[in-house]
């Protein structure tokens, strides 16, 4: 499906959702490009790169706004660069079918914790 159309609408969903809720997107841009049919590997793989151009964009907004750790941030970066690398090896090994279920769960537990948690 090439409809640029529907690619840019769901950017602008993510992005609206990525810097609101500092998810980074991949929530929303995984399942949205696994509903137009493509496998999870190539899902994952396009929404980093969407995330990172969302990224950039709420990183300036959130500058501006004064609510950016750089440290802790750069901090945390430098480990996902590590879990990075470990984490596409391993999706490699998961059918598209599996990725599914794994990852509606772990939506799914997150949503709970979220909804669950106090304060």
């Amino acid at each position: 499906m090439d409809n640029a159309f529907i690619y840019i609408a769901g950017g602008i969903m993510v992005g609206i959702g990525a810097s609101f809720s500092g998810l980074g997107g991949g929530f929303l841009l995984v399942p949205f490009l696994l509903f137009l049919g493509y496998s999870a590997q190539k899902s994952v793989g396009t929404s980093f790169l969407a995330i990172m151009v969302i990224s950039v964009s709420a990183l300036v907004a959130h500058n501006k706004l004064d609510n950016v750790d750089y440290r802790i941030g750069l901090l945390l970066g430098l480990g996902g660069i590590i879990g990075a690398q470990v984490g596409a090896r391993l999706l490699e090994h998961v059918s598209t079918a599996n990725f599914k279920k794994i990852f509606a769960a772990i939506l799914f537990a997150l949503a709970a914790y979220i909804f669950t948690k106090k304060g």
